[in-house]
C-alpha cells in the first residue's frame, strides 16, 4: 500500500520505515495542506496537530481508505466526506497520561509557590522573598473536568499531595471509588474546587464548558490549570476572571501578559517517553487496519457526527 505521513521528524521516519518496510512510504516535514499540491493515490495518511484535514484535502486524495492522527485530540479533522467515503480514522489514546498531568502540576506548583518569579529574582542576586507568600495542596480540593487517562493520572498525583478529588466525566467508573475520587456535577466541582484542571478533549459538547453562564460559580480565589484545548474556557473569560489561569497554550499576547496568567508553548505532552508511546500506538493502528482489522482506536462514527464532521 501507499502511505504517507506528514509533520514528520528523521527519527520518526526512521521508526515508520523499520516497521513498514513492506509498503511504499513517502515522509513529509511540512503538513498536509503545505505539502499536498496535486492529486495523489495515498490509500493511507498519517498527519499530526498542524495538519488540517478537510474536504478540499479529500479531494486530492481519492484513493484514501485509512485516515490517522498521531495525537489525541482531532479537532483539525474537519470533514464530511470521512463517513461519506467510509474512511477509517483513529487517533491515538492513553499515551499522554503521566506527561500531561506532571505537567499540569508543574503549572500549579509555579502558581501556587511563584518559584518562577523567585528563580528568576536568583538569577540577578535578588533574594527577596517577602511578597511570594505561597499556599500550600495539601488538604485543598482539586477538581478535575475529564476523567480519562489525563484525568485519572492526574487524580493519583493529586491523592500523593493529600488533595480532596472533585471528578466530572460523562460515566462513572469502578476505578474512581478504588482512588478516592468523589463524582459529581460540573457545577458543583467549580463551586466547591480550589484548584480546577479541564483533563477533556475539545468537542462541541466541551467546547465553552466553562462559560459566562456558570463562571460565577467558581471561588474567587480558586486557580485554573488548563492543559487541555484552549476553547474548553469561553474565550472572554480568560480576560474577566480574577483567579489565576495558567495553560499550556496562548496566541493572545496581550492576555499573557497580564499578572494572573501565564502560559508555556503546547509542550504538555512533549516527553521522551510520550513520544515513544505516541510512535508505538500509531504504529500499531496503521499495522492493525493494513492487517484488515479495524485500528484499535478508531474513532467511532457516532463521534464524528457529534463534530459536525470529526
Amino acid at each position: 500500500m501507499k502511505i504517507a505521513f506528514f509533520e514528520i521528524k528523521e527519527e520518526e521516519k526512521q521508526f515508520f520505515e523499520s516497521g513498514l518496510k513492506e509498503h511504499e512510504l513517502s515522509f513529509f516535514n511540512e503538513t498536509i495542506q503545505d505539502a499536498l499540491i496535486k492529486t495523489e493515490a495515498y490509500d493511507a495518511v498519517s498527519v499530526f496537530v498542524h495538519s488540517h484535514i478537510t474536504d478540499d484535502i479529500l479531494n486530492k486524495l481519492p484513493k484514501l481508505t485509512y485516515l490517522q492522527t498521531r495525537s489525541t485530540g482531532y479537532d483539525h479533522i474537519k470533514c464530511t466526506q470521512l463517513y461519506e467515503r467510509n474512511i477509517k480514522v483513529s487517533n491515538v489514546v492513553g499515551y499522554g497520561g503521566p506527561a500531561v498531568a506532571e505537567f499540569a502540576f508543574s503549572l500549579l506548583l509555579n502558581a501556587t509557590r511563584k518559584t518562577h518569579i523567585a528563580l528568576d529574582r536568583s538569577k540577578h542576586g535578588d533574594a527577596n522573598y517577602v511578597d511570594l507568600k505561597g499556599i500550600e495542596l495539601f488538604g485543598k480540593t482539586i477538581g478535575i473536568l475529564g476523567l480519562g487517562t489525563i484525568g485519572l493520572q492526574m487524580a493519583k498525583i493529586a491523592k500523593g499531595f493529600g488533595m480532596e478529588v472533585l471528578g466530572y466525566s460523562r460515566t462513572q467508573k469502578p476505578l474512581f471509588d478504588e482512588l478516592g475520587i468523589r463524582f459529581t456535577s460540573l457545577e458543583e466541582v467549580l463551586k466547591n474546587a480550589d484548584i480546577i484542571m479541564p483533563a477533556l478533549p475539545l468537542t462541541p459538547a466541551t467546547q465553552n464548558l466553562i462559560n459566562l453562564q456558570n463562571s460565577h460559580l467558581i471561588k474567587k480565589e480558586a486557580m485554573i490549570i488548563n492543559t487541555a484545548r484552549g476553547e474548553i474556557i469561553e474565550a472572554s473569560l480568560y480576560d474577566t476572571l480574577p483567579n489565576m489561569i495558567a495553560c499550556d497554550v496562548c496566541s493572545n499576547i496581550t492576555l499573557a501578559q497580564k499578572e494572573n496568567f501565564f502560559f508555556t508553548p503546547h509542550m504538555a505532552y512533549y516527553t521522551k517517553e510520550a513520544l515513544e508511546r505516541i510512535l508505538m500506538i500509531s504504529l500499531e493502528n496503521m499495522e492493525q487496519f493494513l492487517a484488515g482489522k479495524i485500528p484499535q482506536n478508531c474513532l467511532r462514527l457516532s463521534c464524528a457526527k457529534e463534530y459536525g464532521s470529526l
